[in-house]
């Protein structure tokens, strides 16, 4: 996922998207026990997601802090 994408999403959406996102790394690591994993290279793409989504959601919690304490 892209970090244009990301940022066009709502918090909502993205925490919808973030929780997705670990479901689906929880589902990647059980088949990865299993020895079933056709796709290795999911496991970075996924975490390196999530990330971008929290330094978004990050990002935009110290915007909202900063427009406060201006008001």
């Amino acid at each position: 996922m892209k970090l244009k994408e990301i940022k066009d999403l709502s918090n909502d959406e993205l925490m919808q998207k973030e929780k997705a996102l670990k479901k689906e790394l929880f589902d990647l690591n059980y088949h990865r026990r299993m020895g079933t994993v056709e796709k290795p290279a999911r496991f970075r793409q996924i975490k390196r997601a999530i990330a971008r989504i929290l330094t978004v959601i990050r990002e935009r919690e110290l915007e909202n802090e900063r427009n406060k304490k201006r008001k």
